[in-house]
């Protein structure tokens, strides 16, 4: 199957770029772009693609707008962030609309072509690291949090819970099991436990959550 690409970005050079990197992969075709978030919302609407790279800031609608409507336009579509992080303050709320993670404008060719392939399997684009960072922005900018847990988490078993935490922190299965001394496919399975009960639609959104929550913050109680 051919992975069909939106690129939405202002500048024509950067489109051009992404473009010649995305086309180099035989299962991957780029088949519009926009140079603004109202383009991108039309073009989304009319070619259904399976992956809409998304710049952050932009003119007439910025990123964060233009990824809640683009999924509206095209439901099925994932949304993946184009950032320089260290500049932009408002990638978390790009993730809260409904992006399936960000990548960061100065990766290597090779990250760009994984990510698309990636989030098109359903896979979590928030590294450890990329982690730490969306953490770190909004541990900065969020409002002062109570300690009382939220009426939500009382769906999640202790366990479900803890296995939230740790997604919040970056941690793959893998690095859960490890932690927990848990099997992988046990925690798979309480990842999409946790999915299911809160309503979420991937790992990047119970992220979120948890940090809404202050479960990845540890100010639950």
């Amino acid at each position: 199957m051919v992975i069909q690409v939106l690129l939405v970005d202002d500048e024509e050079l950067v489109r051009t770029g992404l473009r010649l990197i995305l086309e180099s992969q035989p299962d991957i075709t780029v088949v519009a772009e926009a140079g603004d978030g109202l383009a991108a919302v039309s073009l989304a609407g009319q070619h259904q693609p399976d992956v809409v790279l998304m710049d952050v800031r932009m003119p007439l609608l910025d990123g964060i707008a233009a990824t809640a409507e683009v999924l509206l336009a095209s439901p099925r579509s994932k949304v993946i962030m184009l950032t320089t992080f260290d500049k932009d303050e408002h990638v978390f709320n790009s993730l809260r609309a409904g992006a399936g993670g960000f990548l960061l404008k100065d990766s290597p060719r090779t990250d760009l072509i994984r990510a698309v392939r990636e989030v098109m399997a359903g896979r979590s684009l928030l590294s450890p690291g990329a982690t730490r960072q969306l953490i770190s922005e909004y541990v900065r900018t969020a409002p002062t949090r109570t300690h009382a847990a939220p009426p939500e988490l009382a769906v999640l078993s202790e366990r479900e819970r803890e296995v939230l935490a740790h997604v919040a922190r970056g941690l793959t299965n893998a690095e859960i099991a490890a932690t927990l001394t848990l099997s992988e496919h046990t925690v798979k399975t309480h990842v999409g436990n946790i999915l299911a009960k809160l309503h979420l639609r991937d790992r990047v959104q119970a992220v979120i959550f948890a940090y809404e929550t202050g479960v990845g913050t540890g100010t639950t109680g």
